[in-house]
């Protein structure tokens, strides 16, 4: 197989894939494309990857480009992680939506509070999906893009309806599923579950431990009080928050992983009402200090891996002699995935290389998946990405039957209005219609004036970054 990873700069999930494909025995012989237009980010990740490979005597050929036409030529799998424009693009156009009174951006909107989901000032990242996807068709017209990069529902759809490339995303929110678990002191492997929904908004339809009602046990685990006391570990340690059981309590249903995120401005409306439902002192991931944070244990990660890459010496096998003392100081992304590279059997908890794995090899495995409904989802129109549990094997990706059905509220009150900002977005965007960007935010709480909403578009749209998509809208042009 060749196996492409666009945008592989991103060094922790690049290097989770690597283990992934050192440690399947059915990888071997195959050739993977680290790929990225930083040529420093690159190259670090390329000696790394490149050394464990030879360390765990795997049989693969690890090749680095700038180019993505090289990397995607005759490949039989790309994997699109790309961020364009990076964290600095984002907090600019953070940066000039809060000078006119949008809190964390315009982006940021009720069912998608999730601080780099960008839609609708992301022209560029999503041009960027159209144009991988289209290229695919030339260069690799049989192989499957496994898009990971986000926003992956916006981008799932749009991909969908300007290519013919074939597609499915990913996403590891639904592990929150086994955060759940380990609150309630439940052993996963005695978990009958389900989610389902679209991508950040997937909901616990199904839960059931040893046979026993897993809504039970968490209304006694509420009940019991262990609410009042509750105390994020980090940012991102929301499924459990005062957030999720009031949604729980609205929706009937659990909200999992990034859904918890992404509620409305009931529980974003400030700083101090994210600190009251999402714990303090950083009031989840989505505040200022809770990005912040983000962004100091990415910059430390990046520190560290060009560190490793340069010394000519460093050897995983030796890493904890090392770097032992060292270990227990890493942001706990980068530790875990320093340890699950010390581990001769462990894989990382990214889908995406045992997916292939399972499709090309026949490891029938469980997955949650983006996939287009076909009915899997009733209510949720044909076509539209949802993001289901399926099982996978050399014949394909099998839904499972959602059951039980997603309540009513669920339905009602949270993905069809997320659905319909999906929409919003990619109609803007399709046809070029600035005036769909306007009236996207006159229906936002945050607006005050007409002038407000067209001030912020005109200036994000005058950023030098955004060259293609201001001359996007002011032609009226066809995205594709």
């Amino acid at each position: 197989m060749k196996i492409s990873i666009v945008g592989a700069g991103s060094a922790v999930f690049s290097m989770s894939l690597v283990n992934d494909l050192c440690k399947l025995k059915g990888f071997s012989n195959s050739t993977v494309v680290l790929m990225d237009i930083d040529v420093t980010r690159l190259n670090a990740v390329f000696k790394l990857a490149t050394r464990y490979a030879e360390e765990t005597g795997a049989n693969l050929k690890i090749e680095a480009t700038e180019s993505l036409e090289k990397a995607l030529s005759d490949c039989d799998f790309v994997v699109n992680t790309a961020q364009v424009g990076g964290s600095q693009y984002i907090e600019k156009v953070r940066n000039v939506s809060e000078k006119y009174g949008y809190y964390r951006g315009i982006d940021v909107q009720e069912f998608n509070m999730v601080s780099n989901y960008y839609t609708i000032s992301y022209f560029n990242q999503l041009k960027f999906f159209v144009d991988l996807a289209k290229l695919m068709e030339k260069l690799c017209p049989r192989a499957i893009l496994l898009l990971v990069s986000n926003p992956v529902f916006e981008g799932a759809n749009l991909i969908s309806r300007c290519s013919s490339t074939k597609l499915v995303g990913f996403c590891h929110g639904y592990r929150g599923v086994f955060d759940l678990a380990q609150s309630l002191g439940l052993d996963e492997k005695k978990l009958d579950w389900q989610v389902a929904g679209f991508n950040h908004a997937i909901w616990l339809n199904r839960f059931f431990y040893d046979g026993e009602d897993g809504y039970e046990l968490l209304d006694r685990w509420i009940e019991g009080g262990n609410l009042e006391g509750w105390k994020p570990r980090n940012p991102f340690d929301v499924q459990m928050s005062p957030a999720a059981i009031d949604m729980y309590r609205f929706y009937g249903m659990m909200p999992i992983g990034d859904t918890v995120r992404n509620g409305t401005w009931y529980y974003n409306k400030d700083f101090e009402t994210k600190k009251r439902w999402y714990g303090e002192p950083w009031g989840g991931p989505d505040s200022d200090i809770g990005r912040r944070w983000l962004y100091d244990q990415l910059a430390l990660g990046v520190e560290l891996i060009k560190k490793f890459a340069q010394d000519e010496s460093f050897s995983f096998k030796r890493f904890v002699n090392y770097f032992g003392p060292l270990l227990v100081t890493l942001p706990e992304d980068i530790r875990q995935t320093v340890e699950m590279l010390l581990d001769a059997n462990r894989l990382s908890n990214e889908p995406v290389v045992q997916f292939i794995d399972s499709l090309v090899n026949g490891n029938v495995r469980r997955f949650v998946i983006n996939v287009p409904n076909e009915g899997y989802i009733e209510g949720i129109p044909d076509g539209v990405f949802v993001e289901v549990p399926a099982v996978v094997d050399k014949d394909g990706w099998h839904v499972e039957k959602i059951e039980p059905k997603l309540s009513e509220k669920v339905l009602k009150f949270y993905l069809w209005p997320r659905m319909l900002r999906m929409e919003w977005a990619l109609y803007a965007i399709m046809n070029g219609d600035k005036s769909a960007l306007i009236e996207f935010l006159m229906r936002d709480p945050r607006t005050n004036s007409l002038e407000q909403a067209k001030n912020v578009i005109e200036e994000i749209l005058n950023l030098s970054e955004n060259l293609s998509m201001r001359k996007h809208y002011e032609k009226n042009l066809k995205f594709c």
